[in-house]
C-alpha cells in the first residue's frame, strides 16, 4: 500500500504508524531504555496484520461467526474473540482495532522488548516483564480527550493486559447509552470484543434516547439492521441506573466466565465498577 507512514514520537520511545483507516502508536522499552528502532519494524508489521483483514474484510462483516474457514491469525482472533461474548449482534469487526494492537505488542515482546505499550485508536495493548509497570489513563467520556482516572498496571499480575474503550461518540456505532465503558483483559482482542458488547447492554427504552438503523449513520456498517444510538436528552438518573445495572450484569458475567478482569461503566458522571475492581487490576484513581 502507498498510504504508509511511520513518525517517530517527540519522546523517542516509539513511532505512530499510519495506513488507511490505522493510526497506531508503538512504544517499545528494552528494560528502561526506549528502542524506536524496534517500534518501527513493529509498525511495519502492523500494516500486515492490517491487509490481513483487508484481504478477509467482507466475510469479517458477517454473522454468525465461524471459525471453519481458512482464516489468517488476525482475523482468526477476533472471529474467537467475538465467538467468545457470545453475544449474536457482533461480528468479528468487533475485535479489529485490538486483535491487531495484540498481534504487535506480542510481536515485540516475543523479541525482547520488556515494556511493550501498542495503543490502536484507543484500544491498547501492553506487555509487561515482571519488574515493570504501565499508567493508564481512562475517559469516563469517550468523546472527551480529558483524563479522568488512572490505573497503575504490572507486570507481576499479569504480562498481558488488553484495555478497550467503547461507547456513544466513538468511532464504531453503539446500542447503548454509555459515555464510556472499559474494559481490561489479558488480551486486547477480548477486551475490545466485551467492551462493545458491554456498552450495547447499556440500554432502556426512553422518549429521550434516539436510535436508529445503522445503515442511516454509516452505510458500509457490519451490523445493518440494527438500531443504533445517536442522541441521548435528558434522561432521569432512575433510568440511567437501570440501563447501567444492565450493563453491569453483563459485565460481572464476563469476570465470572473469566473473559475480563473487569470493566468501568459511565453514563455521564454517573460510574459503576465491577466487583473486586481494585483487587483484580488495581486501585482507580481520579486525576
Amino acid at each position: 500500500m502507498t498510504d504508509q507512514i511511520i513518525v517517530n514520537l517527540e519522546d523517542q520511545t516509539g513511532v505512530m504508524a499510519e495506513n488507511g483507516p490505522m493510526r497506531i502508536f508503538i512504544q517499545a522499552w528494552d528494560r528502561g531504555r526506549p528502542d524506536p528502532q524496534m517500534a518501527a519494524k513493529a509498525a511495519r508489521f502492523s500494516f500486515a496484520c492490517l491487509e490481513q483483514v483487508a484481504k478477509q474484510h467482507e466475510y469479517l462483516k458477517q454473522q454468525p461467526c465461524d471459525l471453519s474457514s481458512k482464516l489468517d491469525p488476525i482475523p482468526r482472533a477476533m472471529v474467537k474473540s467475538v465467538m467468545t461474548t457470545g453475544e449474536k449482534d457482533l461480528t468479528p469487526m468487533a475485535a479489529v482495532a485490538g486483535s491487531i494492537a495484540d498481534a504487535v505488542a506480542d510481536w515485540l515482546f516475543a523479541r525482547g522488548m520488556s515494556r511493550v505499550v501498542v495503543n490502536n485508536g484507543g484500544d491498547i495493548a501492553i506487555r509487561l516483564a515482571e519488574n515493570e509497570t504501565a499508567r493508564v489513563g481512562i475517559r469516563t467520556r469517550i468523546n472527551n480527550a480529558s483524563i479522568s482516572h488512572k490505573v497503575e498496571l504490572t507486570g507481576i499480575d499479569y504480562p498481558c493486559w488488553g484495555i478497550n474503550t467503547s461507547g456513544l461518540g466513538g468511532r464504531s456505532l453503539t446500542r447503548g447509552i454509555a459515555s464510556a465503558v472499559t474494559a481490561f483483559a489479558v488480551t486486547s482482542s477480548l477486551a475490545d470484543a466485551a467492551a462493545t458488547s458491554i456498552a450495547n447492554a447499556c440500554f432502556v427504552r426512553d422518549d429521550a434516547i434516539v436510535q436508529v438503523p445503522a445503515q442511516r449513520v454509516d452505510p458500509n456498517t457490519d451490523i445493518p439492521g440494527i438500531p443504533v444510538t445517536i442522541k441521548v436528552g435528558k434522561v432521569k438518573k432512575d433510568t440511567v441506573l437501570q440501563a447501567m445495572e444492565k450493563a453491569l450484569i453483563r459485565a460481572e458475567h464476563y469476570v465470572e466466565t473469566r473473559i475480563i478482569l473487569g470493566a468501568l461503566i459511565a453514563v455521564k458522571k454517573e460510574i459503576l465498577l465491577t466487583h473486586e475492581f481494585n483487587d483484580k487490576i488495581a486501585q482507580l484513581e481520579s486525576v
